[in-house]
């Protein structure tokens, strides 16, 4: 009996082994693909300096940008924790998304400090409401925009314009600072599926960047 617990163990273990290692190995290649992809994206202004990986699921790479692009500029990729069995399951359950933040310095500091999160709300029909006739008016707004600022300054604006076009909606959230960094930017690492996807996302954080600096002009 106690054979059988000690084999049974045993094989656990080794079962637990091959999974750690194999998603790992998983997690580093998915991580590096996304990472060259946005290398290659903005290989005429930038390249990048160095990366390392902060255990299996965190991807840490510095960027070095032509003038007037971007400084001090860092990338983080954080993927699911695959390679841990419960952890895994856990991000699952609370549809965790595996991103990529952007983090850069700008030429000018902006001169306002801003959090934009992107939200989605999906209806879906429900069988008792559409079982009764009724006279609906059903519209189809465009983006909104809710804010807890009691004044919206026009500096602003340039800024929300861009994240309400259709490049911008991919955004999980965008926060710009006075102090470094300038600005951070977070996308679904689902979003960047090539170099076309990582040279729009590019072209975007562009935009944002040149967006806080008119509020300085």
């Amino acid at each position: 009996m106690g054979r059988l617990v000690l084999i049974d163990a045993l094989s656990a273990i080794a079962l637990l082994g091959v999974w750690f290692f194999y998603f790992a190995r998983y997690n580093r290649r998915k991580g590096a693909t996304a990472l060259h992809w946005v290398e290659a994206a903005c290989s005429n202004k930038g390249q990048m300096l160095d990366a390392r990986w902060l255990g299996v699921t965190q991807l840490h790479a510095r960027f070095g940008f032509s003038a007037h692009w971007f400084d001090n500029a860092r990338v983080t990729i954080r993927l699911r924790p695959r390679p841990i069995p419960f952890k895994w399951f856990v991000s699952i359950w609370y549809k965790q998304k595996e991103t990529l933040t952007f983090e850069a310095d700008l030429d000018c500091a902006p001169a306002f400090h801003l959090d934009v999160f992107q939200h989605r709300w999906l209806s879906e029909r429900h069988s008792r409401l559409s079982s009764q006739p009724r006279d609906w008016s059903v519209s189809h707004p465009g983006p909104v925009v809710l804010t807890t600022r009691t004044r919206w300054t026009q500096e602003l604006s340039p800024v929300v314009n861009t994240l309400m076009t259709a490049r911008g909606h991919n955004l999980i959230s965008v926060r710009f600072r006075s102090e470094s960094p300038h600005i951070a930017a977070t996308v679904p690492l689902e979003a960047l599926a090539d170099e076309q996807a990582a040279a729009g996302f590019m072209s975007v954080l562009r935009e944002l960047a040149a967006g806080a600096s008119a509020s300085r002009q």
